[in-house]
């Protein structure tokens, strides 16, 4: 029976549209969803819209319609973006939807009914845009830390959740687990943070009416954090199908930027345990994307659509330069010469180079059908090296380092080509040893599109059918389907095609 692995990527807010800082964590996702699929995991893979709270109703005030028009337009573009950079969702949650609601209000209940949640009032510091109170050691000369903009007094009674009862529950749970959170940074960035001492926080409001409002006192709705953190259980059945909540729940990985860290990685499993679930078994939080050394942001104007980049690059250039390019973990700063300089370097002169050489010759010299690899050939040993290195990577979510390894593997090929010149065998007559190296980099090729189908779904899959290869390189399983020579390929058509990554040119 296939292992169930359940991956997520936060909900986005619809109070702005994709850009793509939601793009590097949503590629990151599907990357590791579809590395997952290789090793024949049954994979729910879950994003979505986050569409209630103060900041939308704002945003749909100030642009004229009703809050939900105003998600229902918004949500569309996230789900648009992901088809476009094909994201292999299993799953988009939008947080009005009614099972959402059912959900979060049978979870609210369950808190309130175990004694975790209380009427009480506040009066605090409120930032709109994070949906959060601050107090005043944690601001910047009065501003947000996060947002650089001032802060609104609020005195509201409100219902609050006893995060304070649950400092040592989470130092416990987190010295046991230490692998729950990542990069070690982080995981040190949230028991210090615990260590402070835990506040109880505001989790209802009166004063806005856009949300799900608590099933025990309708005038109050829920705060926008305890209502969108629970989607990743509303999707996996709680309420609706307890039976598969069971089998899926605990999640197995959380990806979020590290800006949300303290609420996936405090509030979050806090809430859970008050209602006596599971906390997820992994939160990695990456760093910022950073434009020009600075934050994206609406207020800087330095966001980029995907779209754009989408329409230079292609669906798998732009993956493969958020996925290799950036490191996933520290702050990345976004280039778009650097995009350029790399796109060209690795995917035109490489990946793409390596594919038409090859099969090129194999047109040429052995009428284009496949000639037999031979039984551990000259790269055999190079395809084993570049899994191991791979499977090591994926397992700390290194995806720059893994799949660079692929790329080492295609530079093998590469100077095996160059070592052994075909083209000078092929001339000299010697059929059978021309044969014998296109055979072997074929066998290469097989091995490439595999391994590489997770970061380049359209190339590697394109590469597929050019090597006359039934179905698709997502079909394959991992390790089996990668030893050399374990496909049988002798006497498949082969076919030329166009470039896989025409070289583009660089602007003077």
């Amino acid at each position: 029976m296939a292992q169930k692995f359940y991956v997520t990527t936060p909900i986005y807010y619809v109070n702005d549209v994709p850009h793509i800082g939601h793009a590097y964590t949503t590629v990151a996702a599907d990357t590791l969803a579809r590395w997952r699929r290789l090793h024949g995991d049954d994979v729910v893979f879950l994003t979505g819209t986050d569409e209630h709270g103060l900041k939308v109703q704002q945003a749909a005030e100030k642009n004229g319609v009703s809050p939900q028009e105003w998600a229902d337009k918004t949500s569309l573009r996230f789900a648009e973006t992901w088809k476009m950079l094909d994201i292999t969702n299993t799953d988009f949650i939008r947080t009005t939807e009614p099972r959402h609601r059912v959900a979060v209000q049978e979870f609210l209940q369950r808190v309130y009914d175990n004694g975790f949640i209380e009427l009480d009032s506040y009066e605090g510091l409120y930032c709109v845009p994070c949906e959060a109170y601050y107090v005043e050691d944690d601001l910047n000369n009065g501003n947000c830390p996060d947002h650089g903009i001032p802060v609104e007094r609020v005195k509201e009674e409100n219902y609050f959740f006893r995060l304070s009862r649950f400092e040592q529950r989470l130092l416990d749970y987190y010295a046991e687990h230490p692998e729950a959170v990542a990069p070690e940074s982080r995981r040190n960035e949230v028991l210090g943070f615990i260590k402070q001492g835990l506040r109880d926080f505001s989790m209802s409001r009166t004063s806005i009416t856009w949300g799900i409002p608590l099933p025990w006192d309708e005038n109050h709705v829920t705060y926008v954090w305890f209502d969108a953190l629970f989607n990743y259980c509303t999707a996996v059945g709680f309420s609706a199908d307890p039976e598969r909540f069971a089998e899926v729940w605990p999640a197995d990985y959380h990806l979020i930027g590290k800006d949300i860290l303290r609420f996936h990685a405090v509030f979050w499993p806090a809430m859970l345990m008050a209602a006596g679930l599971e906390p997820p078994k992994h939160v990695f939080a990456h760093g910022f994307l950073m434009v020009g050394g600075e934050r994206m942001s609406k207020t800087r104007l330095n966001q980029i659509a995907p779209a754009d980049l989408v329409e230079t690059f292609g669906s798998d250039g732009f993956r493969y330069h958020f996925l290799v390019d950036q490191h996933f973990g520290p702050d990345g700063d976004f280039s778009f010469e650097q995009m350029l300089t790399r796109y060209n370097a690795d995917l035109a002169n490489n990946f793409g180079n390596l594919a038409s050489r090859v099969l090129n010759m194999a047109v040429s010299y052995c009428d284009s059908a496949t000639p037999s690899s031979r039984e551990n050939g000259p790269l055999a040993a190079a395809s084993v090296h570049a899994l191991e290195r791979l499977e090591t990577a994926m397992e700390s979510l290194n995806f720059s380092s893994g799949f660079t390894a692929v790329w080492d593997f295609i530079g093998a090929t590469n100077a095996y080509i160059e070592d052994r010149q075909p083209w000078a065998l092929s001339k000299a007559g010697d059929a059978e040893a021309t044969a014998a190296v296109i055979g072997d980099c074929l066998e290469a090729l097989r091995i490439i599109a595999i391994l590489s189908s997770p970061v380049l779904p359209r190339a590697s899959s394109e590469l597929w059918s050019r090597l006359g290869l039934p179905g698709s390189p997502t079909e394959a399983r991992l390790p089996t389907d990668v030893v050399w020579g374990s496909a049988s390929t002798v006497g498949n058509s082969l076919v030329k095609g166009a470039a896989l990554f025409p070289r583009l040119d660089v602007p003077s």
